[in-house]
Parts: C-alpha cells; sequence; structure tokens
C-alpha cells in the first residue's frame, strides 16, 4: 500500500484529504507541523508528500526544498496563496505540482494518482527498484541495507543485518547456532557460537514488541533459530 503524507496546519482540511485519499487505497498520515512534518518527511518512507504553504514552525517551500536534497519521491504544494511568483517558486524547488485552495479532494485524488504513476514509470524504465522483503509491519531493504519497523527505521550492525536478512529469506527453516555461525561469520564455530546468540538478542529488541514472546525470530529449543511468516 502507498504511503502518503500530509502536512497541513488546518485540521478539517487535512481529515478531509485524508479520508478521500484512504478511500482510495492509501495509507495516509497527517503532522500538522512544519517542523515535525519535515522530519517524518525525512526520516520515514513515504511514496508522496503533500506539502501545504504556509506552516507553523517551517514553511513548505523549505520543506519542499530539504525532501528534494535527500529524496526522489512526488511533492505536491498547497496553498491558498494564488501568486504565480509562489507557484513558480514551489516548482523551482522540486515541487512535482502545485494546488491552489479550494480545490475539490478529488482532483488532489486524481492528480496523487498521476504523479504516483509517472514515477513507477521514470522506475521501471531507468532505475532498478531496491530488492525489499517485507513481512508484517517489518521492512528489510536488501539493496540499501536499511530495516524499518513500521515506517520507524531501526539502526543495525553489519552482522546483525545478515543475520536478519538471511533468516527473513529463508523463513520457516530452523538453523542451529554452528550454520548460522557458518553462513554468517563464514567460518566454522569451534565451540564458541555464543555470538550468534548474542546477536540474535540484539536483533530481537530492535524489531521484537515483546522479546519474551517474539513474533518473528523464534527459538526452538535444543535445535536453533527459525523465521516465522
Amino acid at each position: 500500500m502507498k504511503r502518503i503524507l500530509i502536512v497541513e496546519d488546518e485540521v478539517a482540511i487535512a481529515e478531509l484529504e485524508k479520508d478521500y485519499l484512504e478511500l482510495s487505497g492509501f495509507e495516509v498520515e497527517v503532522e500538522t507541523d512544519g517542523a515535525a512534518g519535515a522530519r517524518r518527511a525525512l526520516e520515514e518512507e513515504y511514496n508522496l508528500v503533500i506539502l501545504d504553504l504556509m506552516l507553523p514552525g517551517m514553511d513548505g517551500f523549505e520543506i519542499c526544498k530539504m525532501v528534494r536534497e535527500q529524496k526522489n519521491i512526488p511533492v505536491i504544494m498547497v496553498s491558498a496563496k494564488r501568486d504565480d511568483i509562489d507557484k513558480i517558486r514551489g516548482l523551482g524547488l522540486g515541487a512535482d505540482d502545485y494546488l491552489t485552495k479550494p480545490f475539490s479532494p478529488s482532483e488532489l485524488v486524481a492528480r496523487v494518482k498521476a504523479h504516483l504513476a509517472r514515477y513507477e514509470r521514470l522506475i521501471g524504465s531507468g532505475v532498478k527498484e531496491n530488492e525489499v522483503i517485507e513481512i508484517r509491519g517489518l521492512k528489510i531493504d536488501k539493496t540499501a541495507r536499511r530495516v524499518f519497523l513500521n515506517g520507524e527505521e531501526k539502526i543495525f550492525t553489519t552482522k546483525e543485518f545478515d543475520l536478519l536478512t538471511f533468516l527473513a529469506q529463508n523463513p520457516n527453516r530452523v538453523y542451529t547456532k554452528e550454520e548460522l555461525f557458518r553462513e554468517i561469520w563464514d567460518m566454522e564455530s569451534v565451540g564458541d557460537i555464543a555470538t550468534v546468540t548474542v546477536h540474535i538478542k540484539k536483533i530481537r529488541e530492535k524489531i521484537e514488541y515483546n522479546t519474551s514472546k517474539p513474533q518473528y525470530i523464534e527459538t526452538i529449543w535444543g535445535v536453533g533459530y527459525r523465521f516465522k511468516v
């Protein structure tokens, strides 16, 4: 499901936009403060951002500039200001579209769909899409070597990432600690397999809601570990 972030301080407008987009099958989140919206747009994974121009904390122009410097996703700016200079400035900063209030929610939905479709065509025609594993809110981006849990990035060491990815790529299969040590550390364990246990513990602390009742990496007592799907 495509994720959309709306940064809009007028709650009634934001909720109306959110309702129409959700009815069209999108996952939508709303932020009413400019600085907080910028932080979420940069730190979380969204497919498209809808930015109001006038916001508390940080205006839409500055947010658009920051997003465009770090991410290649569609940005739609909306504003009650009808001056061409604002539209020109917004588009010049990298916005993909500019809507002037008031506009119909149906028009917004249509433009969102059009820009997402255009973006996907561009990705498909030239840029190779990242290889991603997604399981129940856990997203492992193998290409970028990044891990997200419900949209929030979790920081992993190299071996933690390799171990999690290996298990996730081979779900429902039980691996002994010796097998995991050979796969990830590329050497025989020589009787020292405690490092596997330590790394599993650290991974669980980052992705499990309850480490005593893990929903992703299950301990098979007397044998090893299994990634559940």
